[in-house]
């Protein structure tokens, strides 16, 4: 199947650069988490502009613990700002929250107030925002693989195909993303979405993530829009 599209369905965001952002203007690095958590409000919207249905942000990851104490705290209180501060807006704008990761090992203030927001905005179709947190894609995988074995007790893996095993990954019932953004100037994934972002296109930017505003996005969406998908295939 070869084809172009104009559209991405589903945009995975890899939002790094805070931290240097910050360094950069001789702030301390969670200053940079601040301006760059103050991104996503302005980002869900101009998806739903665009008519884009699925975005997933990586906020944090299964690495993250290792980072400075006072750097998890602040994110972990961003989080809880964000819930709190947006969830008026995602009602009213028809966003659905779904948070991905093990959020297990969160402050359980931060957990219940993530199911609460997760409970009141399961009903809402205009957009899934995917928040992946203390996520990794192969922390996903091999949860999936144990979900599977879970439901299928008397089966053997050797049963297990790849189309099975979409049903019980963390984006369940969700296109695979059709364009992952990283910002930063890095060029690796690290860890994200291994499985899903199978035959997704990748794009990556220099700009750190605080300064990648709507004409940033355009230019992603721009150049997501000349690529031509083969999905393996060749050229005819």
């Amino acid at each position: 199947m070869n084809t172009s599209t104009t559209s991405p369905a589903h945009i995975a965001i890899i939002m790094d650069g805070n931290g240097r952002w910050a360094k950069k203007r001789f702030m301390p690095r969670t200053v940079g988490h601040v301006k760059g958590a103050s991104l996503v409000p302005d980002l869900v919207k101009n998806c739903l502009k665009k008519g884009i249905r699925h975005l997933t942000l990586f906020a944090f990851s299964t690495e993250n613990w290792s980072r400075p104490d006072d750097e998890v705290s602040t994110l972990m209180g961003l989080f809880i700002q964000y819930l709190e501060k947006e969830i008026k807006n995602m009602q009213a704008e028809g966003v659905r929250l779904n948070v991905i990761g093990d959020i297990s090992r969160f402050p359980q203030a931060l957990q219940d107030s993530i199911r609460q927001a997760m409970a009141n905005t399961a009903g809402n179709t205009s957009l899934t925002l995917n928040v992946a947190a203390n996520y990794g894609g192969r922390w996903d995988i091999l949860q999936a693989v144990q979900a599977w074995q879970v439901a299928n007790p008397n089966a053997s893996v050797a049963d297990l195909a790849p189309e099975q095993l979409g049903h019980y990954l963390s984006t369940a019932g969700q296109p695979e993303p059709d364009l992952l953004i990283r910002t930063g100037g890095e060029s690796r994934i690290s860890n994200f979405m291994l499985w899903q972002l199978a035959y997704a296109e990748f794009y990556f930017t220099d700009t750190l993530w605080p300064d990648f505003d709507a004409a940033e996005f355009d230019k992603a969406l721009t150049w997501f829009a000349g690529r031509e998908r083969r999905f393996g295939s060749v050229v005819a």
